[in-house]
C-alpha cells in the first residue's frame, strides 16, 4: 500500500540565526579548515567551450572489467567513455 501524501512540506535543519550572525571571516575560516572544502581559487584561464557533436549509436565491445568501472561511476557512464575517447583522439593528433 503506498502512503498517502499529506501536504507537509519537509523542514530542513539550517540554522538561519547561526548564518545570520556568522562573519564572512568565520566562514573563510571554516573553509580554510575543512579538508572536503573545495578550493575557491579555481583557475579558469585554460578553460575553453566544448561544443556537443552530434551522437551516433552504435554497438562497441568492452572488456566487463572496464565497462563496470564506468559504470561504478553512475549515470552518465557513456559520455565518460566518449570523453577519454575524444580526450585520446585529441592527443594523438
Amino acid at each position: 500500500m503506498s502512503e498517502k501524501n499529506t501536504g507537509t512540506k519537509f523542514k530542513g535543519q539550517t540554522d538561519w540565526e547561526y548564518l545570520d550572525r556568522v562573519t564572512d571571516e568565520e566562514i573563510a575560516e571554516a573553509v580554510a579548515n575543512d579538508p572536503d572544502a573545495a578550493p575557491l581559487d579555481l583557475d579558469w584561464s585554460k578553460a575553453r567551450v566544448v561544443y556537443p557533436v552530434e551522437k551516433v549509436p552504435i554497438s562497441i565491445r568492452l572488456d566487463s572489467d572496464i565497462l563496470d568501472w564506468f559504470k561504478e561511476g553512475g549515470k552518465g557512464y557513456q559520455g565518460r567513455i566518449n570523453a577519454v575517447l575524444r580526450s585520446y583522439m585529441e592527443a594523438q593528433k
